[in-house]
């Protein structure tokens, strides 16, 4: 299992007001601006510059534009891409007089492709996150590779309109594909999926092309992740159709999972059961989602792998409530639940839905077991999220051992000057 990561406390980021006043395009140009320009009231060294944090724009600024940066004396602050419309108005790419041209979005790409040759990532799969948005300085870009697929997620109107350009030099850098489900027989160039989530179209003002119908654009491939082969839905799947930042985690919970009987709780597309299955020997595993089709291709996985697993299409609180009835217990249990706050109103219930998961499934560990929760909603801080499971945990009278607390793998880097890039959180307990 991963080291415990010891929470440290984060910097604080500028928080966005949805008061924000339109943007000055009438407001003087700081002195010896370059055009486009966009000129500050405020700003500090994280890359996100919102609406309240703007005095002026230059008028010939479009959308998406790259723009130079002044600070409130006129001094030149930096460049990034500018978007009037979003409450994220500038995504920062350089400060001083960086420039970003063809060389700074080469160079940039070039970084993020060496840090994941450094970790070795393709020993072990052919699916890992080549690009972390503003973990590797590049706002708004998500980029994970599936075998000889590249998935784009872009959230920025900036971003998308350079996807073109990204995506061939992301192509020339990598080179070849290889798959380690078809070694020596992958495609010669690399395929590619444009994706975005359509709350970020209307917000951003862009709308992403749906290929032709004839077009022979890849909807779905097998990858494979510590031996065993999954197939991902790059069109129709969750966000990018895989989650690679469970890499890690999924092989540590297998880890404590031999003999044992294993309940997985919103199974997406079967990872956590698979592994412990599979590379954990467990003697069963329940596997359960409310998605028809994550378990249409979970059951796809399963027979992938040639072995069983029981696939549950139920709500995860009706079947654990199910369970604690029967008197049924399981050795370990996992919850990794789908996103939860998807904006800031919405955390406050999403993490007492954290304390409601908890709370049933630690009516059905058996003494001794683990209990491995798990959230993706990056708008939930660390300390709110285990302040909730543990309380979830405690309110049936369990006793608790924290036993280890992990994030994303490492191909999901974080940058100081954005601690909220690492947005996934593990709480990992054995209960008495």
């Amino acid at each position: 299992m991963p080291a415990t990561m010891r929470r440290v406390p984060s910097p604080k980021r500028p928080t966005p007001r949805r008061d924000a006043a339109t943007i000055r395009s009438d407001a003087p140009a700081p002195p010896n601006a370059i055009s486009p320009w966009v000129s500050l009231r405020s700003a500090n060294f994280h890359p996100f510059i919102f609406q309240r944090m703007i005095a002026g724009a230059d008028a010939a600024a479009k959308p998406g534009d790259l723009v130079n940066v002044y600070d409130k004396f006129g001094l030149l602050f930096g460049r990034g891409l500018y978007n009037p419309r979003s409450q994220i108005t500038l995504r920062m790419l350089s400060h001083g007089n960086a420039p970003v041209d063809d060389a700074f979005w080469r160079s940039a790409l070039e970084r993020a492709v060496a840090l994941r040759r450094t970790l070795n990532l393709d020993a072990v799969t052919d699916a890992y996150r080549l690009v972390h948005a503003e973990g590797d300085g590049l706002s708004g870009l998500i980029v994970e590779r599936y075998a000889d697929c590249l998935v784009f997620e872009i959230f920025a109107l900036g971003m998308y309109q350079r996807v073109p350009m990204l995506a061939e030099n992301l192509a020339a850098i990598l080179g070849t594909p290889t798959s380690l489900d078809r070694p020596g027989r992958a495609s010669p160039t690399w395929r590619t999926i444009v994706r975005a989530d359509e709350h970020v179209e209307r917000l951003e003002g862009f709308k992403v092309a749906k290929p032709a119908a004839n077009a022979d654009e890849p909807k779905t491939v097998v990858i494979r992740e510590h031996g065993i082969r999954y197939r991902v839905d790059m069109a129709g799947g969750h966000k990018t159709g895989f989650f690679c930042d469970q890499r890690d985690n999924r092989r540590s919970f297998a880890s404590l999972c031999n003999d044992a009987s294993v309940l997985d709780v919103c199974c997406y597309t079967g990872g956590f059961g698979l592994c412990a299955k599979i590379l954990g020997k467990a003697r069963e595993v329940t596997s359960v989602d409310l998605d028809e089709a994550a378990l249409a291709t979970a059951k796809e996985n399963v027979n992938l792998n040639n072995t069983r697993i029981s696939l549950v299409h139920a709500d995860a609180f009706v079947y654990m409530r199910q369970m604690e009835t029967a008197g049924h217990r399981f050795d370990a249990i996992v919850l990794d639940p789908p996103k939860l706050a998807t904006s800031r109103e919405t955390i406050e219930e999403a993490l007492r839905k954290y304390h409601d998961l908890a709370s049933v499934a630690a009516r059905i560990v058996k003494p001794g077991g683990v209990l491995l929760a798990c959230s993706c909603s990056g708008l939930v801080s660390p300390a709110d999220f285990d302040e909730a499971i543990l309380r979830g945990v405690r309110r049936p009278g369990r006793t608790i051992q924290i036993i280890n607390q992990t994030g994303a793998a490492a191909d999901h880097p974080v940058m100081t000057t954005c601690p909220e890039s690492a947005y996934l959180k593990t709480l990992w307990l054995r209960l008495s």
